[in-house]
């Protein structure tokens, strides 16, 4: 089995829509994949609908955290979508959204670049606007060749120069949230340090003692060096380690199943959702 837990649509900030998406995951020749927009579900109805053959759709979400200032991302799966209290949280992030992306590309300006709101929002389109629509303006302007070159502290890094802070989750709190809605939480991309300051290891166990379930382990911003800490890390802390693509469509470089989760690690994370369930399409693989 190839199993791909971290993807994202034009629900958020990819350029697949849901339907796209799941398409493509089948022709990659995926058996599993995991839709996890930015605080967001909004994609998960169209990609059942449009679910093909043999795959199977994970449903979740990557909730975006700040803790101690440094800011993280957390992968939600399978909790149940109607949950008010999560949703309220989500909708709390998602609301501050549009004035952070505004924030941005007013200090940009202020940076003279020729960006403008305008521009923005047709990329973003009807997806929840972050940064990665900001940082595609800076590739359409030419300021930096890659939408990943934009996430440095030049630009739109944690803390960079044109920067902007919003509402996020207090990360155990929303493990709390996600656990109450009986979901899965993995800390998406944990070590990815050249996007800026990342959490120490030290608030991962605390996150692990608070109900952490799992790090992203295998991603294309952890070398060598980053994943066996992290496997180390996991093994002392008793947490699972996955593997994923964070593909974005061509908003990135990198492609569906670029890393992938072990089955075994796969079938634990259905093992202890108890709010949703993946969605097989016929013939896919179901629940473990």
């Amino acid at each position: 089995m190839r199993i791909d837990l971290h993807t994202h649509s034009t629900a958020s900030d990819g350029t697949d829509t849901p339907a796209e998406l799941v398409a493509n995951a089948a022709a990659a020749g995926l058996d599993v994949v995991a839709l996890t927009d930015h605080d967001t579900v909004g994609g998960h109805k169209q990609a059942i609908d449009a679910l093909p053959d043999g795959l199977t759709l994970v449903t979740g979400a990557e909730l975006s955290c700040r803790v101690d200032g440094v800011g993280m991302h957390l992968l939600a799966y399978l909790f149940d979508p109607a949950d008010t209290e999560l949703e309220r949280a989500r909708e709390l992030v998602r609301d501050d959204r549009v004035p952070r992306a505004r924030e941005m590309v007013r200090k940009l300006r202020a940076l003279d670049v020729p960006i403008t709101w305008e521009q923005v929002a047709r990329i973003a389109g009807d997806g929840s606007v972050g940064r990665p629509h900001v940082a595609a303006a800076l590739v359409e302007l030419g300021v930096v060749r890659t939408v990943s070159d934009a996430f440095t502290p030049e630009w739109l890094g944690n803390g960079g120069r044109a920067y902007a802070e919003k509402h996020e989750f207090d990360p155990f709190e929303a493990v709390r949230l996600v656990k109450a809605a009986g979901g899965v939480t993995v800390f998406a991309h944990p070590a990815a340090v050249k996007r800026g300051a990342v959490v120490p290891e030290s608030t991962i166990a605390a996150l692990a003692e608070a109900g952490l379930d799992g790090v992203e382990v295998d991603h294309m911003d952890h070398d060598e060096p980053a994943r066996a800490r992290l496997r180390g890390l996991a093994r002392d802390l008793g947490l699972l380690t996955t593997g994923s693509s964070d593909y974005h469509g061509s908003r990135k470089t990198v492609e569906l199943g670029a890393c992938t989760t072990d089955p075994e690690i796969y079938g634990e994370i259905t093992r202890r959702a108890t709010g949703a369930f993946p969605v097989p399409g016929a013939g896919g693989a179901g629940r473990s």
